[in-house]
């Protein structure tokens, strides 16, 4: 991954000290329930408290981990297995389909992404491949175009294991928008119209060994602009998420076999911050490589994303203005790639208020 950048170090010497506390970590959740058919009254009580756990967890914490989720645990190792293999080839191999400003799919590490002093390297892949984007970052001046993944040509089981694993884990989100929308007192099925032509991508991500883990991060903190994304670790960990109710950073213990869930960006908008996007960040080991492989499930290119009806009115005005998606985000791909002269697009600038969502 290279040497440590030396203004780095200076700027890492220099910041706020945050506290790190494994006290109170985020929220289990079983979902082991949604796989009942009983239609007694026990049944429904359980079902009524699954949705208030998940609400609970969307509003105190933005942030909240499944177990018993359904996904195949087999099609889980084989993913992780084919990403540890593709990580291992030579980066000669690897740099044959490197991420470019063609395409959101492909290979990259952070020593040679603009601006970014992350401790990672990364593959993506858009599911459903293609997918549909805007060819501008102002889509009545651009026309549509299609993303295509990369696959590499010298480990070819690579495709198939990821595409497996996508429909294991589509079929999780889409259970998780549906009890997300109970909790809002929604149709469970109010969020799937915005999916029909999804934007949603997967990454294998590769944390090396970092000799000076004190110095660097493996993700910087951030918040994820999309919908929801459904994360899968593995025993290392490293993820830390930044606690609502102090700022404190909390580091998210593995759990065997669980999915760490957060609510992204759009769904914060949808909500009309009832529930709310958080800052996380992923800290790097000394000894030990990591992997993880975040699913960012995004809308359609075309979905204009705004308070929900149902939600925002005369009570609860709308907190942000209308925007489409695929300009958001044909724009922050934009910023992988241009040094801009102004921070790159977040979804705190649609705020109607002047309160800034920081």
């Amino acid at each position: 991954m290279g040497d440590v950048d030396p203004a780095f170090v200076q700027e890492q010497e220099h910041r706020p000290k945050l506290g790190i506390t494994e006290a109170e970590g985020i929220p289990i959740i079983d979902l082991s329930i949604l796989s009942s058919s009983d239609a007694t009254p026990d049944h429904s009580q359980a079902l009524e408290g699954l949705v208030k756990q998940v609400g609970n967890a969307c509003r105190d914490w933005g942030f909240f981990q499944v177990i018993n989720h359904g996904v195949s645990l087999e099609k889980r190792e084989k993913i992780f297995n084919a990403s540890k293999e593709f990580f291992a080839q030579p980066v000669e191999e690897k740099n044959k389909i490197r991420r470019d400003d063609k395409s959101m799919s492909g290979y990259y590490d952070t020593e040679h992404t603009k601006n970014v002093r992350d401790w990672k390297e990364v593959f993506d892949f858009a599911s459903p491949n293609p997918i549909l984007m805007y060819a501008s970052c102002k889509p009545h001046e651009g026309e549509i175009i299609k993303w295509y993944n990369k696959w590499p040509e010298y480990y070819p089981e690579l495709r198939e294991v990821c595409e497996d694993y996508a429909k294991e884990i589509e079929r999780l989100a889409f259970t998780l928008m549906e009890l997300i929308a109970l909790s809002l007192s929604l149709q469970p099925d109010r969020f799937h119209g915005f999916f029909k032509e999804q934007t949603t991508f997967i990454r294998l991500n590769h944390y090396p060994p970092c000799p000076a883990p004190h110095l660097a991060l493996g993700v910087g903190r951030h918040k994820d602009p999309g919908a929801l994304t459904i994360l899968a670790q593995d025993d290392v960990g490293g993820l830390e998420v930044r606690r609502k109710s102090d700022g404190e950073w909390i580091f998210v213990k593995p759990t065997p076999n669980s999915y760490i869930i957060n609510v992204g960006d759009v769904i914060q908008v949808w909500s009309n911050d009832a529930y709310e996007s958080v800052e996380h960040r992923v800290k790097v080991n000394s000894e030990k490589e990591r992997f993880s492989i975040p699913y960012f499930f995004n809308p359609a290119h075309d979905t204009l994303v705004k308070p929900l009806e149902e939600i925002a009115n005369e009570k609860n005005p709308a907190k942000f203005r209308p925007y489409t998606w695929g300009e958001f985000l044909a724009t922050r791909k934009r910023g992988n790639f241009q040094k801009l002269d102004v921070e790159n697009i977040q979804t705190y600038h649609f705020r109607v208020s002047e309160s800034a969502d920081k």
